[in-house]
């Protein structure tokens, strides 16, 4: 029999290759499977605030930082005395490559077409014809998962964005200034602000280079990319700013609002495969390296156990993501997320004004899903008694047309007890 690896981690992005890490670094047996083993171009750009990032020890892995965050909603310029950073894409995964290579980890390439399990481990085979296994299979291929089994979800609700790293004949925003949102739409015409609220994400790159990002939170159907290209030149001209030079073209569409996977499953999910998207910012990247060692020292020591089977060790790995308290937070934030796609544009406008009118302890570690469940509730709480009426009655009534997601937040062993019926 060929040689059977710890794990398996199919997916070489950034979820993939952060749970490999903090695998090798258990001194875990792991192989990767990947199209195109890494190392490789991720042509997405990945920002988090600073300060996620400075317990890990990590902030050097940035390109840029940025202490003059804000976003302009409700005709307000906001400042969010928030330091921002993006990464340089070739250090963070140079940094994760590091720790897979002092593990000596294996790198297949292929695309997973199939899965069996057997007593104590299971074997994926690729279209290729390669047949790679081990004792636990993570997938971390993405929100469309090659292995991952999920529920069927009625309404997908999509972040879609269309941006450009370029020069411009005058500066699209202040010099060395984020804007992590500006929703002002004067640009647009009356009938334009009656379609879905998009909002420009911008940076100031240094040496006259800017990126420009026009954004939809989340939509369903999604906002196509033609009309953020054509939202984003009308912002840029009714300032009297032309694009001299573009440098990347980013796109981005990923889903926001995916159900959790079936947990009884035999395979393991990490990332956007195991619905990791945080449903009310669309951000991922600092959860992943803050649950992956939590994760992966869950697996290991599963693991100890020699004849535990695939299932077995799959199950206590689920339960270190999605512990009861991040299934309720899930399904709160899911809550927020289906209140922000039913408002108004001014009604979305008031709700993000007051929103970052909290203190700033709880709007961040909203964002960054480091609340618990009690916190996030007083909160939202705080928030409901600061803001306009228009946004309390729209609440009072997203809360019984949502009662279904409150109702799992009251009952999140539910969603174990139903995924092992229903499976």
């Amino acid at each position: 029999m060929s040689v059977v690896f710890d794990a398996l981690v199919v997916g070489s992005a950034p979820a993939g290759l952060s749970i490999a890490a903090a695998l090798c670094h258990q001194g875990l047996n792991v192989a990767g499977l990947a199209k195109a083993p890494p190392p490789g171009e991720w042509p997405n750009t990945y920002g988090i605030w600073c300060d996620e990032l400075e317990p890990m020890n990590m902030t050097h892995l940035l390109s840029h930082r940025w202490q003059n965050s804000v976003s302009y909603t409700a005709k307000k310029k906001i400042l969010l005395h928030r330091e921002y950073g993006l990464f340089d894409n070739l250090k963070l995964q140079s940094h994760f490559l590091e720790q897979c290579e002092r593990g000596k980890m294996s790198w297949y390439q292929g695309t997973a077409a199939g899965i069996e399990h057997l007593a104590t481990h299971s074997c994926v085979t690729t279209t290729e014809g390669t047949t790679v296994c081990a004792r636990i299979v993570i997938d971390a291929s993405g929100h469309q998962p090659a292995l991952l089994k999920r529920p069927q979800n009625d309404r997908t609700a999509y972040q879609a964005a269309y941006g450009i790293v370029g020069t411009f004949s005058a500066p699209p925003i202040e010099p060395q200034q984020f804007v992590l949102m500006d929703y002002r739409a004067d640009h647009l015409s009356p009938d334009e602000r009656q379609e879905p609220a998009t909002f420009l994400y911008a940076m100031d790159m240094g040496k006259g280079v800017f990126f420009v990002e026009e954004t939809s939170l989340a939509n369903s159907p999604a906002v196509s990319f033609e009309v953020l290209k054509d939202r984003l030149n009308k912002r840029l001209a009714f300032r009297n700013v032309q694009v001299n030079e573009i440098h990347h073209t980013e796109y981005c569409l990923f889903p926001m609002n995916l159900p959790l996977p079936f947990v009884n499953q035999s395979v393991m999910g990490f990332g956007a495969a195991a619905s990791m998207v945080h449903p009310a910012s669309g951000y991922m990247i600092g959860a992943l390296i803050r649950r992956s060692p939590l994760v992966a020292k869950a697996i290991a020591e599963a693991l100890n156990h020699p004849q535990t089977s695939p299932a077995s060790v799959a199950t206590i790995a689920w339960r270190a993501l999605w512990p009861t308290d991040e299934i309720r937070k899930h399904a709160l934030y899911l809550f927020g997320l289906e209140n922000l796609m039913r408002f108004e544009e001014a009604t979305l406008q008031a709700f993000f004004a007051s929103f970052f009118q909290l203190p700033l302890p709880q709007w961040s570690r909203f964002l960054a899903n480091t609340f618990s469940t009690p916190e996030i509730l007083q909160m939202m709480l705080k928030l409901f008694a600061q803001t306009t009426n228009d946004v309390r009655w729209n609440l009072i009534r997203s809360a019984w047309g949502d009662r279904n997601l409150l109702w799992e937040m009251c009952n999140p062993k539910a969603h174990y007890l139903n995924s092992a019926h229903k499976h």
